[in-house]
């Protein structure tokens, strides 16, 4: 199995009401994809963080391999969400994938 752990910062030009309004619909594009992508065995949007966090969100995934996680990369449901949902709002993206 294959980890895709991603950490997002919004764009500072958002209100802290638009970016809670932001990381729900992040959080709901991205979890909405379960179920629908060959090999994703789990999906998980983290929005809420203790005031220690440097980050705004995180995407925690699980894929059967990396043939899997390279599928959900463009896969065109997830496409979407990342084209409509994440990319426009968010200011840096850090990732790390590893086998479990």
């Amino acid at each position: 199995m294959v980890k895709h752990v991603i950490l997002w910062t919004l764009k500072e030009e958002f209100s802290e009401e638009e970016k809670q309004q932001i990381k729900a619909g992040i959080k709901e594009g991205l979890e909405g994809l379960a179920g629908q992508i060959p090999g994703l065995l789990e999906i998980h949007v983290q929005t809420e963080s203790l005031p220690s966090s440097n980050v705004d969100i995180m995407l925690d995934t699980t894929f059967e391999s990396a043939e899997a996680l390279q599928g959900y990369s463009v896969h065109p449901a997830h496409v979407a969400v990342a084209d409509g949902k994440v990319r426009p709002y968010t200011a840096t993206r850090s990732c790390m994938d590893f086998e479990v």
